[in-house]
């Protein structure tokens, strides 16, 4: 596919790109934007994450969390700084949609702090207890719980 700037393709991550998407959401954790992601919990969830390449250099990330047959979330979603507003993330977001429509899952949400980015792709927000799994799951073990500034967002598959 064609992003400004050049080819960019949106695979499956392997093993060998958890170095890079630990790099890429450490830069984002840095600027306070998303939790980092270390290469070992990367690699525990490698089966999870897409990459955006360009010339062989991985540019971005997103990875896929099921939470019931019908729901799942769109996490991780980064791209190196350079690369923003080139078109990597909307190919990562669409091909991780193209997944889960695969899978069956009928609903997808995120939590973002780039809500215009998400409401250009179909999202809608919405409340965040709408997804009490999210919560129970992963909200209270994160350091943000008591003060999250992220907004949920919907969409139907």
């Amino acid at each position: 596919m064609k992003v400004k700037g050049g080819d960019a393709v949106v695979r499956f991550a392997r093993l060998a790109d958890a170095g890079a998407i630990a790099a890429i959401t450490a830069e984002y954790a840095r600027a306070g934007i998303m939790l980092e992601r270390s290469a070992e919990d990367v690699i525990e969830n490698i089966r999870n994450f897409f990459v955006a390449e360009i010339e062989s250099r991985i540019v971005g990330c997103c990875a896929i969390a099921f939470y019931t047959s019908r729901l799942a979330e769109i996490r991780s979603v980064a791209v190196f700084p350079q690369y923003k507003r080139k078109g990597a993330g909307s190919m990562l977001v669409r091909k991780a949609e193209e997944v889960l429509r695969e899978e069956g899952v009928q609903e997808v949400f995120v939590l973002t702090l780039n809500p215009h980015f998400f409401s250009s792709m179909g999202y809608a927000e919405i409340r965040k207890e709408y997804f009490p799994q999210k919560i129970w799951r992963d909200c209270t073990h994160c350091p943000k719980l008591m003060a999250c500034d992220e907004i949920a967002m919907v969409k139907k598959l």
